[in-house]
């Protein structure tokens, strides 16, 4: 039964050119639209599963994952060869996944044992009190981490109002994505800039303005929304509030300093280069990676010792939304492998059309243009690929981007972090913020639920600050 197979898959997917033997990486050039089937599979899965066949994704969604994956490995290994299949999906997996993973564990981890302990009672004032802190705090200690310290502490001030599943939806606008936006600490996509000669402060000047007006908006638009639904349920039945009145405190203040170590990890892999890499399987590793990684799950590890079991008990820490935001990501990073090798084929691989959109007539870059695909793309696809992509499309060259092309690195930067807000998978935290609180008891809306509040409130605001910023 492989034979037909192995014959349709190179027949549909590979041109006759690209045929040629001892091919070391993926030719993108060759590669048509239908290497993107398995990533729009598992986008769908992700998206109706909870809604179609509830039970069974709850159970089952990792395999799900990993046949959708299999999907795309097994036809790259038949049309190109087991090594360039094999070196593309281990460089995805040990270079970026496992980093990318590791991370979100150790913050994950650690914020889970910091109790923002009491009832903040969720009025439309507290909330958006909350929301702004999330926002500021995510540009410091990350949009994971902020994500994490905050969402539970949100969602108990929040456990007794019947309408509660918009200020989720507005956390993570604001905290999971808008917020991140002014230091490489803040989203994967500007920790990449930074690696590739970004200055460190550059974004904090230059994205300030943007991130102003887009979170200041979006806050506004979510206060108006909280005091409508506030006051409509004034008149409805009440509803116990299941978190009793304690004084607010903060609690497993041994933790802070573990986040701090996982910041300074992240800032010495970026600035010592000790020229040393170890290759696994033909992927080379670099050191200074490996020891950012050795030492952020060792400060997670070292968390779970010095935590006390209760906090984490009271804050309803569980190992099931990080477990399946590792399955469900390690089948995204699979399986946007072949779409990441077409794109960066640029105006030569099946996406050209899109590509030479970002292109002016008289050859200048088209801003507008960049911060609308850098940012459609960073809704479905990983956003730090994605940055890299567009990065490198502008030239590549840090200096030139930070000085005479300051407005399309501004655009990249701006659509990479802005609208990984658009989807339940733009940014990581998305996805993990939803499954602590559908957890929770919270009624979050499906994939698509979420884009319509998406299409309704941010659209409209990047169309704004699109054509106000970079018009």
């Amino acid at each position: 039964m492989i034979f037909p197979f192995a014959s349709l898959a190179i027949a549909l997917l590979l041109p006759a050119q690209a045929l040629a033997a001892e091919i070391q990486e993926l030719p993108g050039a060759a590669m048509s639209l239908w290497w993107g089937l398995p990533f729009a599979g598992l986008l769908l899965s992700i998206a109706t599963g909870p809604l179609l066949f509830p039970h069974f994704w709850e159970h089952h969604y990792g395999k799900i994952a990993a046949a959708w994956a299999v999907l795309v490995v097994a036809p790259m290994a038949i049309a190109f060869g087991i090594p360039a299949a094999g070196e593309a999906v281990l460089h995805t997996l040990l270079t970026e996944y496992l980093s990318f993973i590791i991370l979100l564990f150790a913050l994950y981890t650690i914020s889970g044992g910091i109790l923002l302990a009491g009832n903040i009672h969720g009025t439309p004032l507290v909330n958006a009190g909350l929301l702004l802190i999330g926002a500021v705090l995510a540009s410091v200690i990350g949009t994971t981490g902020a994500s994490m310290i905050l969402i539970r502490p949100i969602l108990r001030a929040n456990d007794n109002r019947p309408f509660n599943a918009h200020v989720v939806i507005f956390f993570i606008f604001l905290v999971s994505n808008i917020g991140g936006s002014l230091t490489p600490l803040g989203d994967p996509p500007l920790f990449v800039g930074f690696l590739r000669g970004v200055d460190f402060f550059w974004t904090t000047v230059h994205i300030l303005p943007d991130t102003l007006f887009v979170g200041g908006l979006v806050l506004a638009v979510f206060l108006a929304i909280d005091i409508v639904l506030h006051r409509r349920e004034g008149g409805a039945p009440k509803i116990k509030d299941p978190t009793p009145d304690t004084k607010v405190r903060l609690r497993g203040l041994a933790n802070l300093p573990l986040l701090a170590g996982v910041i300074g990890a992240i800032l010495l892999s970026a600035s010592w280069k000790p020229g040393m890499s170890f290759s696994i399987l033909g992927v080379n590793l670099e050191l200074q990676n490996l020891v950012r990684d050795a030492i952020i799950l060792a400060l997670a590890f070292l968390s779970l010792r010095v935590s006390y079991k209760s906090h984490r008990e009271a804050n309803g820490f569980t190992w099931g939304p990080i477990a399946e935001v590792a399955k469900l990501f390690a089948g995204i990073f699979v399986c946007i492998v072949p779409v990441i090798a077409i794109l960066r084929a640029g105006h030569d691989g099946a996406l050209a059309p899109l590509v030479a959109l970002v292109t002016s007539a008289d050859g200048r870059p088209n801003d507008l243009a960049y911060f609308w695909l850098t940012g459609a793309l960073s809704s479905f696809l990983d956003n730090a690929p994605t940055y890299l992509v567009f990065f490198e499309l502008a030239g590549g060259d840090a200096r030139h981007l930070m000085t005479e092309a300051a407005s399309t690195l501004a655009a990249i930067s701006a659509g990479a972090v802005f609208m990984g807000a658009n989807t339940y998978i733009g940014n990581a935290p998305n996805f993990m913020v939803y499954a602590i609180a559908r957890h929770r008891g919270v009624k979050m809306p499906g994939f698509f639920g979420y884009m319509a509040w998406s299409g309704v409130v941010l659209i409209p605001t990047f169309l704004i600050a699109g054509f106000l910023f970079f018009g």
